[in-house]
């Protein structure tokens, strides 16, 4: 009964992160944008780091978590744009230029604010074992709102995931649906990394996602592998976590990397034994 009282939150906001970011990293894979999510998440950081070193705001506050949205709003908007206007260089290396540049410019800003060590650690681990119901009650109702959009607009996503040129070359708007999708995208994001940081926000994004993608290549199917491998992993991260008295959001995100290891030995095996 105390391990379900200490490791029931955390279980149920891995859960929570793995449905949305589940689905969401199978768009991720398809539009060959894998470092996103951390550069999202810098830029968000980014912005919630300059609200609270230099405008006095709380940074657990409502305040600051709106700074950080805003900021990847912008960041929406410019990947959009770069997706359809820049040529010159794929997409991938755009996302990788922003993150290197927002990652200056929050180490810059924490190194003129107080206790910045504690920033940097609250951004990459997050504080996943000190979930409290109000965090998750609150975070659910957003993402389940985020989540009624991807639903709604599924078809426009997956239609410009399976096959950007062809989407351009159909007249399908494709600024305006990826500004949606990367402001969507930023949202999910932003909330992610306040409850469990950075590295397991990025692990559930890419990992179940590959994993699905080691057995699939139909929707359905590999959303369903990719819910049952982020679940799987976090119930076995955190009883790990609990038994070694360690970080959950680290033991998470190793159980995700050996569930993932375990798939392609899997795959190669079934694929040899033909």
């Amino acid at each position: 009964m105390n391990l379900i009282s200490m490791l029931g939150f955390p279980f149920l906001a891995c859960l929570l992160l793995s449905l949305v970011l589940g689905y969401l990293g199978l768009h991720v894979l398809k539009r060959e944008v894998i470092f996103v999510d951390i550069a999202v998440a810098q830029i968000a950081a980014l912005g919630a780091l300059t609200a609270h070193i230099f405008l006095g705001v709380p940074g657990d506050s409502v305040r600051a978590l709106l700074c950080g949205m805003g900021a990847t709003l912008i960041s929406a908007v410019f990947f959009a744009v770069a997706r359809r206007k820049v040529v010159q260089i794929p997409i991938e290396a755009v996302i990788g230029i922003t993150y290197a540049i927002a990652a200056a410019g929050a180490l810059f800003i924490i190194g003129k604010g107080t206790g910045g060590h504690t920033h940097v650690q609250e951004m990459l681990s997050g504080a996943l074992l000190w979930v409290k119901a109000s965090d998750l009650l609150w975070t659910g109702l957003v993402l389940a709102i985020v989540g009624a959009c991807f639903v709604l607009f599924r078809r426009s996503f997956q239609r410009i995931s399976d096959g950007y040129d062809e989407a351009v070359a159909a007249g399908v708007y494709v600024i305006a649906w990826d500004f949606l999708f990367y402001a969507l995208c930023g949202i999910v994001i932003t909330l992610s990394v306040r409850l469990a940081g950075v590295v397991v926000t990025f692990c559930f994004l890419i990992i179940p996602a590959t994993i699905s993608a080691l057995f699939s290549g139909k929707w359905s199917t590999r959303l369903f592998l990719a819910w049952l491998a982020g679940a799987v992993s976090s119930a076995a991260g955190l009883l790990f976590s609990q038994w070694m008295d360690f970080s959950a959001s680290v033991c998470v995100a190793l159980f995700l990397g050996i569930v993932l290891a375990a798939s392609a030995a899997w795959s190669w095996m079934s694929r040899m034994g033909r």
